[in-house]
């Protein structure tokens, strides 16, 4: 195939890759009420049992990051998919917490391979003028994933048992490793940029840039916000609005989703638009959609039905799909190629170690305030630091902008 078509094929392969990392992470989120159930285990340890699938991936992320920095990306996708989609077949084997912990941590590691190397090697391939797009076409497989993936899961574990979306899963993943064997191609000048790497340590180059660190911040804020919405969601409609676990899954995961992918595209847009009328045009699409993050999760509280939970889910994550529209092609302006993973690696560190703390607090939080619906609006707060910490960057990530072009 020629190159100037292959660009474009390589979102669709990884679009498969990106929406199977996102959809088994989801199952486990769409059944917890069941879980909760079978293994007589509390909220607290739900959550715990999330957070520590945060911590595992965001640290196992930061070191795959450096690995898809130094090696051929190709290969670190084909294998982390392959690792990850067995790890979530062998999920069944759970037949308590602890077990549960454990496994989940495996299927933690696994996922952590993709992120950084696959948002590197669809830079590689794109030019700036379109990065932004390319990326957020990618990125729509995340929320297709999270969305459809949950509410797959639901419906499955409701009828088949708690065990059945795990396997499906598992087994679809591995029908896309044998497709990757055999269309999946490195970026060119790839040799040249192993060569680099030898001898520029990519992690410096990263230190050395403000405008990185920035993002990594505003990235843990929001992914920790976002993420504990996320997580949460299924359960309050099923808790507090009385729902079965597909219709919760709807109002929640599947509404967040919908919403996501709906502006994640209008993201990639934008920013690819502003970009080309200034330096920091990505920087300034990632303060919108994090201020309309804010505003809509703050008035949760108000929302006492399904129609009107899953309409504000919508609206705040609307904003945040602004955001994730542009945020790794914002990253990759401000490094240069041969530290693109690594960067990714890092800031993705930050922001699951984030969303570990959060998915913990929030129902040790909510009983304290007097519901999830108080926690989810407090949730509010780490978006408006992370625009507040956009805005007062600007000058910062101008000058990194202009000096990485």
């Amino acid at each position: 195939m020629k190159d100037d078509r292959y660009p474009w094929m390589l979102i669709g392969l990884l679009w498969m890759a990106s929406f199977l990392n996102a959809a088994d992470r989801s199952i486990l989120t769409a059944i917890m009420p069941t879980l909760r159930e079978e293994f007589h285990i509390s909220d607290i340890q739900l959550g715990l049992v999330n957070s520590v699938f945060f911590w595992v991936y965001a640290v196992s992320a930061f070191l795959f990051g450096r690995v898809g920095d130094s090696v051929r990306r190709r290969n670190v996708i084909i294998y982390g998919l392959a690792f990850w989609s067995v790890a979530t077949g062998l999920m069944p084997l759970a037949s308590g917490f602890a077990v549960l912990l454990a496994m989940r941590t495996l299927v933690a590691v696994g996922e952590s391979t993709y992120y950084p190397t696959a948002t590197a090697l669809i830079s590689g391939w794109h030019k700036p003028t379109m990065r932004s797009r390319a990326l957020s076409i990618h990125q729509t497989a995340v929320f297709v994933g999270s969305g459809l993936g949950g509410w797959v899961a639901g419906l499955l574990g409701q009828t088949y048992g708690w065990k059945a979306p795990f396997l499906i899963f598992a087994a679809l993943g591995l029908v896309v490793v044998v497709i990757f064997t055999k269309t999946l191609r490195d970026a060119p000048g790839e040799e040249e940029r192993v060569r680099t790497v030898k001898t520029v340590e990519p992690l410096g180059v990263i230190f050395k840039s403000p405008a990185a660190l920035v993002l990594c911040a505003v990235f843990f804020l929001a992914t920790g916000a976002s993420s504990a919405v996320l997580v949460w969601s299924n359960t309050f409609a099923h808790d507090v609005l009385k729902l079965d676990l597909a219709d919760s899954a709807l109002v929640g995961p599947v509404m967040i989703n919908i919403a996501g992918l709906s502006s994640v595209l209008a993201g990639g847009y934008l920013a690819d638009r502003f970009a080309q009328k200034s330096p920091t045009g990505r920087f300034t699409v990632l303060t919108i959609g994090l201020s309309l993050a804010a505003a809509f999760l703050m008035i949760f509280p108000l929302a006492t039905s399904a129609v009107a939970v899953g309409l504000l889910l919508f609206c705040t994550s609307f904003g945040k799909g602004l955001f994730d529209g542009c945020i790794y092609a914002a990253m990759h302006d401000v490094v240069p190629p041969e530290a693109r993973a690594t960067a990714v690696g890092l800031m993705t560190m930050l922001g699951f170690i984030g969303a570990g703390i959060s998915s913990v607090v929030l129902p040790i939080a909510s009983e304290r305030l007097g519901g999830m619906a108080a926690g989810f609006a407090l949730l509010a707060v780490l978006y408006m630091l992370a625009v507040v910490l956009l805005l007062a960057s600007r000058g910062l990530a101008r000058r990194a902008v202009l000096a990485n072009v």
